[in-house]
């Protein structure tokens, strides 16, 4: 698991001084159970553009993760998350609510993997993300209820 609360910038940088970037790498190329939770999940992307600085991630999904669009940030709250048709963390979540803190995320969906979308305001990003063994959620799923218990509750029949 790869959880994950504060600045893109700094997460990357404690992955990097603790040698987690390669981990993360060699664990996703070895087609190991991952679950990236928040940040966990932004800094699965190739970059992230933060009050402008613009930081590598640990690149196993394609895309850049970027201020949402949006009038009032950060987006906190419960929303409902559209998943793409096929996506195993999702089954018997339809219409269910997750809880989101966030003001940057994922704008698009990277072109190899299924996504989760979600809304706020007028802006859609990206509030979930799997390829095989690899899944993250923009959301918190351990502060979303049943419903998120349900979601990990999937993922750990993965292990």
């Amino acid at each position: 698991m790869v959880p994950g609360v504060g600045a893109f910038a700094a997460c990357m940088q404690g992955l990097t001084d603790a040698g987690g970037v390669d981990l993360i790498r060699e664990w996703v190329a070895a087609d190991r159970p991952l679950l990236g939770i928040c940040v966990g999940h932004q800094i699965l992307f190739e970059q992230g553009t933060e009050h402008g600085t613009v930081t590598p991630g640990v690149g196993v999904l394609r895309g850049s993760v970027e201020t949402l669009p949006a009038r009032r940030l950060p987006h906190m709250g419960w929303n409902t998350v559209q998943p793409t048709d096929g996506m195993a963390l999702f089954g018997g979540l339809a219409g269910e609510r997750f809880y989101f803190v966030h003001s940057y995320a994922a704008l698009t969906a990277p072109d190899d993997a299924l996504a989760a979308t979600a809304e706020h305001e007028d802006g859609r990003f990206v509030a979930a993300v799997e390829r095989g063994n690899l899944a993250s959620t923009q959301f918190h799923p351990e502060k979303s209820g049943e419903a998120g218990a349900h979601l990990i509750a999937t993922w750990l029949r993965k292990l």
